[in-house]
């Protein structure tokens, strides 16, 4: 098994601002935005774009929230285990919005066709959008595709792409494992 650093802390902070300043070009002061990480590796991604957004950018009252698709997901019954559920932690409704889902890896596109139906508990919203910090273009099983995503990486057969974050395994880094 090989592994290969596809970005480093440097490369993930340029991309974060990148990400940060084309959500600020599409959604200017926020006013009918939110922005929902995706449980549990999206959270980490969401946070850190609120922060610059508000840190750098002086954006205030953005509404944010985390999402837990667990009971949503179409391999939900599959496993020999059961899964385990986060905490979905959204104080607000959607209803009209325009809501920004935001999660690590863009793989197959299930997890995100979870989030489209799990967020319809909290209201119809305006429009979606998909922000995801790698894009695995070649592993998609439903046509889903991220509005904003920081890297594209062609991952392919057993390759897989894991994301690492300061907050939860020390570091930042991307890294691409083959078998």
């Amino acid at each position: 098994m090989s592994q290969h650093v596809l970005l480093n802390s440097k490369e993930i902070d340029i991309i974060l601002h990148r990400l940060a300043c084309q959500l600020l070009e599409n959604h200017l002061d926020f006013s009918d935005s939110v922005l929902i990480g995706m449980q549990p590796r999206g959270t980490y991604l969401a946070h850190r774009l609120l922060a610059i957004l508000e840190r750098e950018y002086k954006v205030k009252h953005i509404p944010f929230g985390l999402l837990d698709i667990t009971f949503y997901r179409d391999d939900f019954r599959r496993g020999d285990k059961p899964l385990a559920a986060s905490s979905t932690q959204i104080d607000f409704l959607v209803e009209g919005k325009r809501v920004v889902l935001i999660d690590d890896v863009l793989y197959t596109g299930r997890s995100i066709r979870a989030a489209l139906t799990a967020i319809q508990s909290f209201g119809r919203p305006g429009s979606i959008e998909l922000l995801t910090l790698i894009d695995r273009r070649f592993s998609r099983h439903l046509p889903i595709q991220p509005d904003y995503r920081g890297r594209q990486v062609d991952a392919i057969g057993g390759d897989k792409v894991k994301v690492c974050w300061e907050e939860n395994e020390g570091e930042d880094a991307v890294y691409l494992i083959s078998k």
